[in-house]
């Protein structure tokens, strides 16, 4: 149950609109056989699974599905993975809920944001996607950077400490995900310092992440300029919704925008928790994260407990979060 699940009847007068965002997972949202039960009930969402298999040459559903886990683990596989079962979530749901008033994605996630948002056809962006995995993977050699997670620590006194822990090497904010929780990226050595000094200065906790790769620090240059050529090449549109970006605090309504901020975004922080509050300031009190796991509504209880958070990633979610939507007086357009 999610903080605001037990009390619809407080919804707004009946003559008022709701606003709902759509919200995407990012990497680390992975789980084998994810998106199996949505594919075999729903031809929709098995078609989107064979868009996926055909676009990338190899049968990507049946790691997703069946694994193996280390497969799925590879950055590379996670990051068209994750955006695939995103996207077959989304269009079984599609007609069955209203339509957001905005979207936003995180990290990767800001891709699945703009296929719904028609800024990129979804065959694009899977390919794309594949490709940023690639690069970012292969910007720095395994264990040169890492990243860790500071637990109950302000963002000021965050940036403070990476700053303190750099001594000539990268330690910077990679992730702004909520008022409990900041990811920082660099240099392992410089990471580990960093880490280091957060507990020494009062941070809940701080712990090293299992991650292949230093995301979202300048560290990831290379990477960004191989992604920059393969974006330039892509045919965008403007965006149906506006898509709460990552790298600014900025709805993103052109295509040129949409570009800029999905380049910037490799070696730029994810702010995540200043993105949701735009939101919240725009009016959204719907949430529904798309995609799997439940990360981004345990984010959003940290960020702000009043609003409502569902999910949607298979079957049962699905049907829970089309009931709440319905107690919550919300319905499909």
């Amino acid at each position: 149950m999610h903080e605001s699940d037990h009390s619809p009847e407080v919804a707004l007068s009946t003559n008022s609109v709701k606003k709902v965002a759509f919200i995407f997972p990012g990497q680390g949202s992975q789980v084998v056989g994810m998106g199996k039960d949505l594919a075999e009930k729903y031809p929709i969402a098995r078609q989107t699974f064979d868009e996926a298999d055909a676009a990338l040459g190899y049968k990507l559903s049946q790691i997703c599905f069946e694994g193996p886990e280390e497969q799925l683990r590879l950055t590379e596989i996670t990051q068209p993975a994750i955006l695939t079962v995103s996207i077959a979530a989304l269009r079984v749901l599609e007609g069955r809920i209203p339509r957001p008033s905005f979207v936003a994605g995180h990290s990767l996630g800001e891709y699945s944001a703009h296929v719904v948002s028609g800024t990129v056809s979804f065959t694009d962006a899977v390919r794309t996607v594949r490709n940023r995995g690639k690069y970012m993977q292969e910007a720095v050699p395994v264990g040169v950077g890492t990243m860790a997670a500071i637990l109950g620590m302000p963002a000021e006194k965050v940036a403070e400490v990476c700053r303190d822990a750099a001594q000539g090497e990268v330690c910077s904010p990679a992730n702004i995900n909520s008022p409990e929780q900041i990811v920082i990226s660099g240099n392992t050595a410089a990471v580990e310092r960093g880490a280091k000094l957060a507990d020494e200065r009062g941070a809940k906790r701080s712990k090293l992440l299992p991650v292949s790769a230093p995301f979202h620090c300048s560290l990831m240059k290379p990477a960004q300029d191989r992604l920059e050529a393969d974006l330039n090449k892509l045919k965008m549109q403007k965006p149906v919704y506006p898509v709460a970006c990552n790298v600014e605090t900025i709805l993103v309504r052109d295509e040129l925008k949409a570009r800029e901020t999905l380049i910037a975004q490799v070696t730029g922080a994810v702010k995540w928790d200043p993105g949701m509050r735009l939101l919240i300031g725009e009016g959204v009190e719907i949430f529904i994260e798309i995609g799997p796991g439940k990360v981004l509504c345990g984010l959003m209880r940290q960020i702000d407990r009043s609003k409502t958070c569902l999910n949607v990633g298979d079957e049962a979610s699905l049907n829970k979060t089309v009931e709440q939507l319905g107690q919550l007086g919300v319905q499909a357009v």
